[in-house]
């Protein structure tokens, strides 16, 4: 994997830029087409830290004996310029996520290009990073690519050690989604799919966005919306059942 080459960007339609504030993002009235999800923004209050409930199968530690720490596992948050990552990663986050969110300038026009309906004021130039317990035996820790092109060389670094990927997409802006999807396919690390689902609305259905991307039927497609924490958790354990498989099968080779 240290050897994959960073993904080879398309060069961004022309047009200024908008703003980008995940709230305005997701606060737009709704337009045409089915509606899927939820359509209003979720609420302002912070959920608490996502700590499941272990069955009566789970064995305690042995009193007296403190418990094993978590196995740490890296997961990468990966996708086009202004499709929700650090919106992902805030929001299934258990500590403070680190953001290197930076204000856009007049000289991203005709480079950056979130899409007409974005406003996006604000973008990440390094990474994002946050992170979540499973249970008592797993600790995922979550890396959040940059989108733009001139940031590409990054993803080398980031995916080294990875377990798995999630490639977020926005069904309205499909040919972003290409050079993230095919860097995970030459670098061999398992990848999830996940749509994005803005304003609680997919501009295509999942059949037809799997078509469009040219994936195999191997590869889990979901749909999911990067503001709800329980619907990013969901998408992330798709991700480790992946990563899971994958590891199980290479032991078994």
């Amino acid at each position: 994997m240290d050897f994959v080459r960073s993904p080879e960007w398309p060069v961004a339609p022309l047009g200024g830029v908008a703003g980008n504030s995940a709230a305005a993002r997701y606060g737009m009235s709704p337009g045409t087409g089915p509606t899927v999800g939820r359509t209003g923004p979720p609420s302002t209050a912070p959920p608490p830290p996502y700590r499941p409930s272990f069955g009566p199968a789970a064995t305690p530690p042995p009193v007296g004996r403190p418990a094993a720490p978590p196995i740490p596992v890296k997961i990468l948050v990966a996708g086009g310029f202004g499709v929700g990552k650090t919106t992902t990663v805030g929001a299934i986050s258990e500590i403070a996520p680190l953001t290197t969110e930076a204000e856009m300038t007049s000289a991203g026009i005709g480079v950056d290009d979130p899409g007409a309906r974005s406003t996006k004021t604000t973008t990440t130039v390094a990474m994002d990073f946050g992170c979540v317990t499973i249970d008592r035996s797993l600790k995922l820790y979550l890396f959040g690519t940059p989108g733009q092109s001139r940031f590409g060389f990054m993803w080398d670094d980031l995916a080294r050690g990875a377990l798995g990927a999630l490639v977020v997409v926005d069904s309205a802006r499909l040919d972003d989604c290409f050079p993230a999807i095919d860097f995970f396919e030459r670098a061999g690390l398992p990848f999830v799919v996940g749509v994005n689902a803005f304003d609680g609305r997919l501009a295509l259905d999942l059949g037809e966005i799997r078509w469009a991307l040219a994936i195999g039927d191997h590869v889990p497609l979901v749909q999911f919306d990067a503001r709800d924490r329980l619907s990013v958790r969901d998408a992330l354990l798709v991700v480790l059942d992946r990563a899971l498989d994958r590891a199980t099968r290479d032991r078994r080779a």
